[in-house]
């Protein structure tokens, strides 16, 4: 949705495994690739290139099958270009950049919005894909383990030795997550954070205080975009300039308590414990 303006041009997810870079395979060997000054070094080229090259174009060989991916990505690399060259900023969205987001923003001057999202509904989300987690690429970076996540090393351990649910690999994995997130909210009181449910339920108010946090200009074609992308619609449409799909935005909010069966959502409520409540209350489950 910021990239609605002219005045961003998007980088979609340099830290992804599946991605290429400028027909550059992807030097990343771990999901959540935690990049600090002392291994900067082996990065600092390859993301340098996806965030400030005139000319960048990420491949993901999984989805590009058909001639409409073609299409789709073409489209989407002309209109990186044509903002490239009017001197737009980059915006790297990026989930898999989380751990690294310090030494990105320090690195490359960035600004830093993190989007917090209800444990239930990233859960539900991992369902749906049916997307799992391999908790030994946590293990593999013993500097990560070292700063931040060694509080969660046995339950991290155990879960890298035999795959668990889906269910209690999403409480896990988010509980990580939002771990590093709540200390980065007391380190960095410059940074953006939001909810993904408060930018849903009121998207046009939400995104016009996040704009002007970002200094980036709220115009009414961009107003009528968010406002379109976000109402409900039974015609769920992608546009490939803007990398997304329509979505009924207030439904999404609590989709999850239909998609999750009580159990299930209990066994979340319990796993991610004391990190949850710093971001949501007991009204929010």
């Amino acid at each position: 949705m910021l990239t609605a303006s002219p005045e961003l041009v998007y980088v979609d997810e340099p830290f992804n495994l599946y991605h290429h870079l400028l027909f550059q395979p992807t030097i990343f060997d771990h999901w959540f690739t935690y990049v600090l000054p002392e291994n900067e070094q082996r990065y600092f080229k390859y993301l340098q290139t996806a965030i400030e090259a005139k000319f960048n174009l990420v491949l993901d060989a999984n989805t590009i099958k058909t001639g409409r991916d073609r299409q789709r990505l073409l489209q989407t690399y002309l209109q990186s270009l044509k903002k490239r060259w009017t001197g737009a900023r980059p915006l790297v969205k990026d989930p898999i950049a989380l751990f690294s987001a310090e030494w990105l923003a320090n690195t490359f001057n960035m600004d830093v919005v993190l989007t917090i999202r209800h444990p239930a509904a990233f859960a539900y989300s991992l369902k749906r894909a049916n997307w799992t987690h391999d908790f030994s690429h946590f293990l593999a970076q013993p500097l990560l383990m070292r700063d931040y996540l060694h509080p969660f090393a046995a339950q991290i351990s155990e879960y890298a030795a035999s795959e668990k649910d889906i269910i209690d690999q999403a409480a896990l994995l988010w509980k990580l997550i939002h771990y590093r997130v709540s200390m980065y909210q007391v380190h960095h009181s410059n940074w953006i954070f939001v909810r993904h449910e408060d930018l849903s339920r009121d998207p046009i108010a939400q995104f016009a205080k996040l704009f002007q946090q970002l200094n980036i200009a709220f115009s009414l074609d961009i107003q009528a975009t968010i406002a379109d992308y976000s109402r409900p619609d039974e015609a769920i449409a992608a546009n490939p300039q803007l990398g997304f799909s329509k979505r009924d935005s207030r439904a999404i909010i609590t989709s999850w308590k239909s998609g999750l069966s009580p159990s299930e959502i209990e066994r979340i409520r319990h796993q991610v414990g004391d990190v949850a409540s710093s971001f949501y209350s007991e009204q929010d489950w």
